[in-house]
């Protein structure tokens, strides 16, 4: 290879690098910026709390960066001894008196919201009270009252452009930045109360794209537990209706297609969903093995993990054949395969495919190429195939260019009581 030749391949290997690395979400983009008052809504959340600073006391271990006289205080920045050598001066001299904004997670203890901070970098001091908003209320239920909307959405790789040394991420770049935004569009159309999502790298970045892109939707709660995956591609949910117990499956062993043990390659989250004045239930949230690989080698897996799903499911409807369970998601195969049979089963505990009976015979769920077709379902116990509201599935079109996904969501209705 000629010298300016080679100047060039690493010329333009270094620029591709730098687009690769572009952050599509600007670092600080969707943060909360609230007075210290309006703090308690955002726990769990980085945020910026701002206010005039009216005292800095030190008790024990502790420095205070207080706001307000009340007591117990409603907000503080917390400063722990073993931190103060970060901070040039005292902090009572650096912030007493002073307008602030501080940037942290806002947590809880004692039930008062504050955020601990560890140097000075989290503290800006300003000439004047900057801008703030109050924070987003959750959006109203989409649907009718008694009725809840679910929804499942492979969303195509929803990955930040910070690569993960412990996983194969390096072929998969950062979702750009236009098809975050047809996506979250897609999102606010199809409105659904809860949506399982697949093809998520982390939980901190799929709860950045919905704070960033979908504040005003109301989706409170944001689930998910790293898996199995050498890729990092998990399962997720996003929810308005109140979360409560969630279990992963990411660790359970079971005989794999070889006879040998496997584990799921991607978790099957189940999320108990606590509607208030209503029985709650659970979804479940699976990605099975996709073809990527070959039909031949891909399918054999993917039976072993259906498998696995369906005694689970054996055993949650013996102790509880009332259950209220949806089992949803990206199957990676067809109504008519040993997969989805195996899923569904037979007798008085096989699931129903919500919609079956009302399937439009040109509509997708895998919208790309020549492999277009019907991949991704809802299904339901016997319990909540009484609850799911006749005629109500949607299964809205799109593509990559419009949608931002490979995949067309699917969504149903089911009553609550």
């Amino acid at each position: 290879m000629k010298p300016w030749s080679l100047i060039v391949t690493v010329a333009l290997s270094f620029v591709a690098s730098a687009a690769w690395a572009q952050p599509a979400i600007a670092p600080e983009e969707g943060r909360p910026v609230v007075m210290w008052e309006d703090a308690r809504p955002l726990v769990g959340q980085v945020a910026y709390v701002c206010g005039k600073v009216i005292g800095v006391p030190t008790v024990g271990k502790i420095t205070f960066i207080n706001f307000d006289a009340q007591r117990p205080v409603r907000f503080a920045g917390v400063i722990f001894s073993d931190k103060l050598t970060n901070f040039p001066k005292p902090p009572s001299e650096m912030y007493n008196g002073k307008i602030v904004k501080i940037r942290g997670t806002v947590s809880m203890f004692k039930d008062q919201p504050q955020i601990v901070v560890t140097s000075p970098e989290q503290i800006e001091i300003l000439d004047s009270m900057p801008k703030t908003t109050k924070p987003k209320q959750n959006a109203a239920i989409a649907s009718k009252p008694g009725e809840v909307v679910v929804a499942a959405y492979n969303i195509l790789n929803l990955f930040d452009e910070h690569d993960d040394p412990y996983k194969e991420d390096e072929g998969t770049p950062a979702k750009p930045r236009a098809q975050l935004e047809h996506l979250a569009a897609s999102i606010r159309a199809l409105n659904a109360d809860v949506i399982a999502v697949e093809e998520v790298e982390n939980r901190f970045y799929l709860e950045r794209f919905v704070n960033t892109f979908l504040p005003e939707m109301g989706y409170r709660d944001v689930v998910l537990f790293e898996g199995n995956d050498g890729r990092g591609i998990d399962v997720g949910l996003i929810s308005r209706i109140p979360v409560g117990e969630v279990r992963s499956r990411r660790h359970l062993r079971f005989e794999g297609h070889d006879g040998g043990e496997a584990r799921f390659n991607r978790d099957v989250l189940a999320v108990t969903l606590e509607p208030k004045d209503a029985k709650p239930f659970e979804v479940w949230v699976v990605h099975l093995k996709s073809n990527s690989g070959g039909r031949e080698a891909a399918e054999p897996i993917r039976l072993a993990e259906a498998r696995e799903v369906r005694r689970l499911l054996d055993a949650d409807l013996a102790e509880n054949p009332e259950a209220r369970i949806i089992v949803t998601g990206d199957f990676n195969d067809t109504p008519e395969s040993a997969t989805l049979q195996t899923i569904v089963g037979n007798g008085d505990k096989a699931l129903w495919s919500a919609g079956s009976d009302q399937q439009d015979p040109e509509a997708v769920t895998y919208n790309t190429g020549q492999y277009r077709s019907v991949i991704d379902f809802i299904l339901c116990s016997p319990a909540m195939q009484k609850q799911y509201i006749k005629g109500s599935l949607r299964m809205p079109q799109g593509s990559i260019e419009s949608s931002g996904s490979d995949h067309n969501p699917i969504s149903a209705t089911f009553k609550l009581n």
